[in-house]
C-alpha cells in the first residue's frame, strides 16, 4: 500500500495541489470562479480539492459518507484557515431533501465505487444551479491500474498493472494467495464490479446531461504531484477508438450541464 493511502494529511496536500494547478484552470475554461460560486464535493474525503476554492472565496461545501473522512476535513480546513460546511451524509438522501443549488459540483474517482450511476447522476442533476457545471473524473476501468489494486497491502501486488483485468475467480485466487485481508480483498472485488469504463458513463451521462467537454490524459495530471510527471494529454486520433482507448486513459475528465 503506497504512503499516501495510510497518511492522509500527505494525500490531503497533494489533492491542494494537483486541484490549484489543474482541476481550477480546467473549470475555469468554462465557468467564472468568484466569492459568489457555490461549489461542493461529493465524496469529498479530507477536502483536498475544496481548499483551494475556499482560500478563492468560494462558498465550499463537502459531503461523504465516512465520518472520520470529514472529521479530517474539518480539522484540516481547520489548520488552513479556511471556511468550509462538511456533512457525513449519502447524497442520494442529501439531494432530496436540501434546498442548496450549486454552481460547481466535483465528483472525483467516485463514481466508479458507485453501483447504481444512472440514480446518481440523476440526483446530483437537481442540485446544479441554472448554468452550474458538474465536474467528474475517473480511471478508465481498462488503464493499468483500473482497479484501484494500489490499495493492496501486498507490495508487489500494488505495483502490478492490470491484474484487475484477470477473470474474477483467478483475480480473487490471486488476493488471497497473496494474503490480502478480507475487507481489502471485498473492496477491490466490489470496483471490478461497479467499474467505469468511457463508454458505459458517456451512455449514461448523456441520458441526463449534454456533455460539455471531455478531456482523457495519458499521463494523469494529479501524476505530477505524486511520481513528478508532466501530464500528458492522450492523443486525440487514440481518443477516437471505442474500448482500446480505455487502456491508455489514466484519467477521463468530462464537464457536464
Amino acid at each position: 500500500m503506497q504512503q499516501r493511502h495510510q497518511n492522509r494529511e500527505l494525500y490531503f496536500r497533494e489533492q491542494v495541489q494537483t486541484c490549484r494547478l489543474h482541476y481550477i484552470p480546467y473549470v475555469q475554461s468554462f465557468i467564472r470562479i468568484t466569492s459568489q460560486t457555490r461549489v461542493l464535493e461529493i465524496g469529498c474525503g479530507e477536502g483536498g480539492n475544496l481548499l483551494p476554492f475556499a482560500q478563492a472565496g468560494c462558498r465550499v461545501t463537502g459531503i461523504d459518507l465516512a465520518t472520520t473522512r470529514i472529521e479530517e476535513a474539518r480539522r484540516f480546513f481547520c489548520q488552513a484557515e479556511a471556511k468550509g460546511t462538511f456533512l457525513a451524509a449519502d447524497i442520494l438522501q442529501y439531494a432530496p431533501v436540501t434546498k442548496e443549488t450549486f454552481d460547481l459540483i466535483l465528483m472525483h474517482d467516485v463514481i466508479e465505487h458507485i453501483a447504481d450511476k444512472g440514480q446518481l447522476l440523476a440526483a446530483i442533476k437537481h442540485l446544479l444551479s441554472p448554468g452550474g457545471l458538474l465536474f467528474i473524473a475517473f480511471p478508465a476501468w481498462q488503464m493499468p491500474f483500473g482497479g484501484h489494486q494500489q490499495i493492496c497491502h501486498h507490495t508487489l501486488l500494488a505495483h502490478l498493472p492490470f491484474i484487475h483485468l484477470l477473470p474474477r475467480v483467478a483475480y480473487r485466487g490471486l488476493l488471497r494467495l497473496a494474503g490480502e485481508p478480507q475487507g481489502g480483498i471485498n473492496e477491490l472485488m466490489n470496483i471490478r464490479r461497479t467499474r467505469t469504463t468511457i463508454e458505459q458513463f458517456e451512455k449514461l451521462a448523456r441520458q441526463h446531461y449534454r456533455i460539455a467537454d471531455r478531456q482523457l490524459w495519458f499521463i494523469n495530471p494529479h501524476y505530477e504531484t505524486k511520481f513528478h510527471l508532466y501530464p500528458r494529454k492522450l492523443w486525440k486520433p487514440l481518443s477516437r477508438f471505442p474500448i482500446l482507448r480505455g487502456f491508455f486513459s489514466t484519467s477521463c475528465w468530462y464537464l457536464l450541464k
